[in-house]
């Protein structure tokens, strides 16, 4: 697929329930944090239009520079900002957005990144190994793979990719270093775990864990959804869209600690913890896309989206 033809096509995730959950309505103030390539952020700017305003963040310049032209039509409805969202609340606040009716994280990889060969984040394209979301970032998904030390490709392997043959994969990697293109590694995990798993790639989760790796995007996330509660007016909401089970545990942790009464250790008969809850669990279940969706949006098979309201 080209791609060109992936931003022609693309379908933002869980549309209809993402701006049910942030309640955008006329004259609101939203944050997205992954605008990517502008699909929810049109959407939200639809309803909460003329009077309302966006600020869309994205990591990726190239996703900035898309969102720009999609979202022309907007004028200064929308503000975008290339930075990562670990620096939600700065951005916010330099930017006047505070306090906002809504939040939102489209978690992951985006099309655009993934159908880009050179962007070196999938195996199936083959390039440079490369990964990054921000190309001004030092630390490169080669500079992991070809320095670092077998134990230390194992562990990160294991803990980001889940991935039980870890270090297995590792061991191969060292004995065949230098490896230069995605498709090389590739080929080297295969040779490791076989052939073709039955639903995903055999490289799909060590590629997953050197990308989060490079990202920061654990380290990132907690950062920033800590940073939300200090944004959101009451009543505003915090919706979030996560792929895989480490981001979705980080989101759920999150808003679970947020919305309880009392934090003391199970088993305490008495509460002295003092806790004061700062959000509601809109979605105490997940919500995950229909049949129907992912019959057409392939890639949204894995999304989870969790939504909470800031109290007072």
């Amino acid at each position: 697929m080209s791609v060109t033809m992936s931003l022609s096509v693309h379908v933002p995730v869980l549309l209809d329930e993402v701006i049910a959950g942030l309640q955008a309505r006329r004259g609101g103030y939203f944050v997205d944090c992954t605008v990517g390539l502008g699909g929810h952020a049109a959407a939200i700017l639809e309803k909460i239009s003329p009077s309302g305003r966006l600020l869309g963040i994205d990591a990726d310049p190239e996703a900035i520079k898309i969102s720009q032209d999609k979202l022309s039509d907007y004028g200064e409805a929308v503000t975008l900002v290339n930075d990562n969202f670990v620096n939600l609340e700065a951005i916010s606040r330099r930017y006047h957005f505070h306090p906002v009716d809504g939040i939102l994280f489209d978690l992951g990889v985006s099309s655009l990144q993934l159908d880009t060969a050179e962007r070196g984040f999938s195996f199936q394209l083959d390039a440079h190994l490369n990964m990054r979301f921000d190309p001004r970032q030092g630390l490169t998904a080669s500079d992991i793979v070809n320095s670092f030390s077998e134990q230390e490709l194992a562990k990160l392997i294991q803990r980001y990719g889940e991935e039980r043959h870890s270090r297995r994969i590792a061991r191969h990697i060292v004995q065949n270093r230098p490896i230069a293109t995605t498709v090389e590694l590739a080929r080297l995990v295969e040779q490791v775990l076989g052939g073709k798993r039955a639903r995903i790639h055999p490289a799909t989760r060590t590629f997953m864990a050197l990308r989060i790796a490079v990202n920061s995007e654990l380290q990132n996330l907690e950062l920033a959804l800590q940073q939300t509660l200090n944004l959101l007016r009451p009543e505003g909401r915090l919706t979030v869209i996560s792929y895989h089970s480490l981001e979705d545990r980080i989101v759920k942790q999150f808003m679970r600690y947020a919305a309880s009464s009392c934090i003391c250790p199970p088993g305490t008969v008495i509460c002295r913890c003092g806790h004061v809850p700062t959000l509601k669990l809109i979605s105490r279940k997940v919500i995950k896309p229909t049949s129907l969706e992912i019959e057409s949006n392939p890639r949204s098979r894995s999304a989870k989206l969790r939504i909470a309201e800031r109290l007072n």
